[in-house]
């Protein structure tokens, strides 16, 4: 949500299987409908939208992991050297669905108790 297609070509060129939603059709699917998606398709779903983390915490169990952006530079080269260092610590975490809150010069992982 929000990623410039930029990110998108790196992570493919790292062998991640990726998938933009608007290059689906499916830019416009409200947040909830995006995070079942994920869910359903054992994704990692990256954003900017705040909304993702109060989706998250409140998901009842079901587990998606979440990149949220909360950069002031916003450039495709700065989110991509962000989002190495988040995949290079964090990957197993986001597999296991937390959320990593991803900030300038530091990121945090956020583990939710299944509920």
């Amino acid at each position: 949500m929000g990623v410039h297609r930029m990110v998108v070509e790196w992570l493919e060129a790292q062998n991640h299987e990726v998938a933009h939603l608007r290059d689906l059709g499916l830019h416009t699917l409200p947040d909830p409908q995006i995070f079942e998606k994920a869910v359903a398709e054992h994704r990692v779903i990256l954003t900017f939208d705040l909304d993702f983390g109060e989706i998250t915490a409140y998901a009842k169990g079901k587990r998606a992991g979440v990149v949220l952006f909360r950069l002031h530079n916003t450039r495709a080269r700065h989110v991509v050297e962000r989002l190495s260092r988040v995949l290079a610590d964090s990957s197993t975490a986001l597999r296991e669905g937390a959320i990593v809150i991803v900030e300038e010069s530091r990121h945090r992982v956020r583990r939710f108790d299944e509920a």
